[in-house]
């Protein structure tokens, strides 16, 4: 038995290095300013998503009031009338699903047009600058 101490160190390799700066860096505070690129990609990004989200709930919305009317019509067979007025309700808010969302897309879209037009703009210019 010996009592001897060994210690062995190694430095850290270029890909650890890396991985430990990229954990690093998600746990730093975040740098408040944006870029106009971040400012436009998110104007862009909110035009789309908020049609994008509403759209999907009705029409999931809508398809699961359809369902339950064909439940009430095919499975409640006494309660027929009530399946027809689900089914009926589901369909119509299946079919004016489209028109909703293109209708919220084109009003985001008018508001939102002269911030990001503007901001185009702006980077583009600093590009024919550079």
């Amino acid at each position: 038995m010996s009592n001897k101490f060994e210690y062995k160190y190694s430095a850290p390799t270029k890909s650890e290095k890396d991985e430990i700066n990229s954990i690093r860096n998600k746990y730093l505070p975040k740098n408040d300013s944006t870029t106009k690129l971040e400012e436009l990609l998110k104007l862009d990004n909110k035009v789309h998503t908020i049609p994008l989200i509403f759209g999907l709930s009705f029409g999931i919305i809508g398809s699961l009031i359809f369902g339950v009317g064909l439940c009430f019509f095919l499975v409640w067979v006494s309660y027929w009338y009530v399946g027809i007025f689900f089914s009926f309700v589901g369909s119509v808010a299946m079919c004016i699903n489209y028109f909703i969302y293109k209708r919220l897309l084109d009003d985001l879209k008018a508001q939102h047009s002269a911030d990001i037009i503007r901001l185009s703009e702006e980077i583009l210019k600093d590009e024919e600058n550079r």
